[in-house]
């Protein structure tokens, strides 16, 4: 069986680390980015956070200058989210596998984890929300954890469990009213809840609305 695991602000802080490269960028390029601002709505894919900052003909081109900025200014800041070793060891106690699907590209995501010490038996990197799904039915995940609204839909895709923390952009209420299943308030719970994890119970049945934003939603 296979617990996945969401990577920003769900296992790794990488607030900080995120910033410092989008501080670099906007002093290379002379572009206003509202640096806090990014770094309090982590989540989404690279290209679609550059689009509200360079025009989109330049945005490839900002992809490979933050990536090639990314391994020395952003994993060396990045550290462990609290409780995330502990949840990692709770999934590998339970005789379970650890799958780790998030929107970083693949490299960083594994660079990060790797410099966290975090072990993952499954990394799949550039996947974001509902597209994250595939992957984690493909590899038999019952329950997908993570802190964006995002997320959540990916657990719907996937016909998971949705488990959501409340350690990113979104309230524990945000996360609910959004279709979560339960939340947490951050990963130092995880392990007891998945001690009581009924791993029969089935999640809602995923509905077409379910990948619409909750503004959107019928």
């Amino acid at each position: 069986m296979m617990v996945g695991f969401d990577l920003d602000l769900t296992l790794a802080d990488t607030r900080r680390g995120i910033g410092a490269v989008y501080a670099a960028l906007a002093a290379e390029t002379g572009a206003f980015i509202d640096v806090p601002l990014v770094v309090g709505r982590l989540g989404p894919p690279l290209e679609m956070e550059l689009a509200n900052w360079f025009p989109e003909a330049h945005i490839p081109e900002m992809i490979r200058r933050f990536r090639a900025l990314y391994p020395e200014l952003a994993i060396p800041a990045t550290v462990l989210m609290s409780g995330a070793a502990e949840a990692v060891a709770a999934v590998r106690a339970a005789g379970e596998r650890v799958m780790v699907v998030t929107a970083k590209n693949e490299p960083h995501a594994r660079a990060t984890l790797a410099f966290l010490n975090l072990e993952a038996d499954l990394l799949v990197g550039g996947l974001w929300s509902a597209a994250k799904g595939a992957a984690l039915r493909e590899h038999g995940a019952h329950t997908y954890v993570g802190d964006h609204t995002g997320d959540i839909d990916a657990a719907r895709a996937a016909g998971a469990f949705s488990l959501a923390v409340a350690t990113g952009g979104f309230t524990a209420a945000d996360l609910l009213g959004y279709g979560a299943d339960h939340v947490l308030a951050d990963l130092t719970a995880f392990p007891h809840w998945l001690d009581g994890f009924d791993r029969t119970r089935q999640p809602p049945p995923r509905r077409e609305e379910d990948g619409m934003p909750p503004g959107e939603r019928r």
